[in-house]
């Protein structure tokens, strides 16, 4: 079933049906998750959203890129509030083809001049146009419907401009007559006299839709007692709740100087991924990417904070907004990682995100990082990534080692920099700074505990690796000392059973281990 199918099933159902604002792809997409079963476009909160005022000062055509955001994010039929046509009978028909290419379902159209002001600022009665120019509107737009099924609803100004009873039914009955499929019946009354006088005195059978925007402590039961009125529209309640939350949220900030207290109540990011449908774009990935992108990782996260001072895991200080942590699921997002275990220690209850799958290293205190990366590759059965959680990198760094790990056999590739500046890092010493032709590419042949003569062969690893080998380094990771493991010794027993290690040279503006102030001033 179509969008316009499905419209027009709730406008002609014997049952009111409630549609709710949206003004953007996000709001579309909570409305639907919401349960209403309709969406009105409003133009105040497009118009709002995007900063100019509801006085038709947004192009056609403007509309239309937002439109085609909403409809894409839901497939819930769409209303939209279509002012007064963006100008003639003309401009109208061309809207309402340019509408039903997007696969919007209806449109409402009001009946005053072009260009028009927002109904509840407008008080002239000079401002509405003439009922018959209009209905002309009206039937040049169900001539060039291509579909059927698309809907056209008259809205009715008459009682906003003080205008009367008796001209809104006069124009009612017009519009009618002219093909509109439904009539949207405007107030800005507080009380419902308004609605309740057209009601009774109107008696053609067609579909109503109103907008309590004003009159909203009149029960829905009793506007609703009329069969005719199908739609109550909730015109413009969700734009008005992101000004409201904005405001308070950022004038929180301003005033504390810091984001700790806002981040319990405001959305987390993995809630804006949800809602952008990131799961997806993820499957598709494992449908279109080339073979070789694993489809795991792990963050080794257990440390303590180490000179920070803090209460908390230092993979969850802030850096731009995010914590670390966060930065580093981002990054794996972006690559197509689905599968991302957090090995967690020190204060492991801070860490709590959804989503994704935990272990605890509760010898965190007398264990090395290889004891966490044992807990966590147990259950693993394909090559997979490992990353430090204390370490900021520029997100290509994950995308060129995945390339690279294509063209290499080796069975480990790390991510190293020239600079001894890694905190606990291990010494790698590189005999071919050569490797497959490329000279930010290095195959390791040793492994020191100390400093080497020859720098140009010295490369130290980042804390940032892909284990291409994953059941020959599993097995070297169940070995009777892995509480006291270190990185160093690992990739050295690598080597002594004849696995190959490689590396990406990256530089130190690429990645940093934050260990210090200052590391947190660089990346900042």
């Amino acid at each position: 079933m179509t969008k316009r199918e499905k419209f027009r099933k709730l406008l002609n159902h014997n049952k009111h049906f409630f549609l709710m604002e949206a003004h953007d792809g996000l709001s579309s997409k909570i409305v639907e998750e919401t349960g209403f079963s309709a969406i009105w476009a409003s133009g105040l909160s497009i118009t709002a959203s995007l900063g100019v005022r509801d006085n038709n000062e947004i192009s056609y055509t403007q509309l239309l890129d937002v439109l085609e955001y909403m409809n894409d994010a839901t497939s819930l039929p769409i209303l939209v509030d279509g002012d007064t046509g963006y100008g003639n009978f003309n401009n109208a028909s061309v809207l309402l083809r340019k509408l039903e290419e997007r696969g919007i379902a209806a449109v409402c159209i009001e009946d005053k001049k072009f260009p028009k002001t927002n109904s509840f600022l407008e008080d002239s009665m000079d401002a509405l146009a003439d009922p018959l120019e209009f209905a002309g509107k009206i039937r040049a737009m169900k001539a060039a419907q291509s579909s059927p099924d698309f809907t056209v609803v008259a809205r009715l100004e008459s009682f906003n401009v003080g205008a009367g009873l008796d001209d809104a039914i006069k124009r009612a009955r017009i519009y009618v007559e002219a093909g509109a499929d439904a009539l949207l019946v405007h107030s800005k009354r507080s009380d419902s006299k308004d609605i309740d006088d057209f009601l009774s005195s109107f008696d053609m059978d067609v579909p109503i839709f109103l907008v309590p925007t004003k009159y909203y402590t009149v029960p829905v039961n009793h506007l609703t007692k009329d069969i005719r009125v199908r739609g109550i529209i909730w015109a413009n309640q969700s734009v008005r709740a992101c000004v409201s939350a904005m405001q308070s949220i950022c004038k929180q900030i301003f005033n504390e100087g810091s984001i700790a207290n806002a981040e319990e109540s405001i959305a987390s990011v993995s809630e804006i991924f949800r809602l952008q449908r990131h799961d997806e774009y993820v499957e598709m990935e494992k449908k279109y990417l080339p073979p070789g992108t694993p489809s795991s990782a792990i963050i080794l996260a257990a440390g303590s904070p180490g000179k920070f001072g803090i209460e908390k895991p230092k993979a969850l200080i802030s850096i731009n907004g995010q914590s670390l942590l966060e930065h580093q699921i981002t990054a794996l997002t972006s690559v197509g990682i689905a599968n991302k275990t957090i090995v967690r220690g020190y204060k492991k209850e801070h860490i709590s995100m959804q989503g994704y799958s935990y272990v605890d290293n509760d010898k965190w205190q007398t264990t090395d990082a290889m004891y966490s990366l044992s807990l966590a590759s147990k259950g693993i059965v394909e090559p997979y990534l490992v990353l430090y959680s204390d370490v900021f990198f520029k997100r290509y760094l994950l995308h060129n080692l995945i390339l690279f790990s294509n063209q290499t056999d080796a069975d480990i590739i790390l991510v190293c920099v020239k600079e001894n500046y890694i905190f606990s890092g291990s010494l790698v010493v590189d005999n071919s700074p050569d490797y497959l032709g490329n000279n930010d590419t290095a195959l390791i042949t040793g492994v020191s505990d100390s400093s080497y003569g020859d720098t140009e062969k010295t490369v130290y690893f980042s804390g940032l690796m892909m284990v291409k080998n994953h059941e020959g380094i599993n097995n070297l990771l169940e070995c009777k000392d892995i509480d006291t493991l270190s990185s160093r010794m690992l990739f050295s027993r690598a080597l002594e059973y004849g696995m190959k290690i490689a590396a990406i040279i990256a530089s130190t503006d690429a990645i940093v281990d934050i260990n210090t102030v200052q590391d947190l001033m660089k990346v900042r």
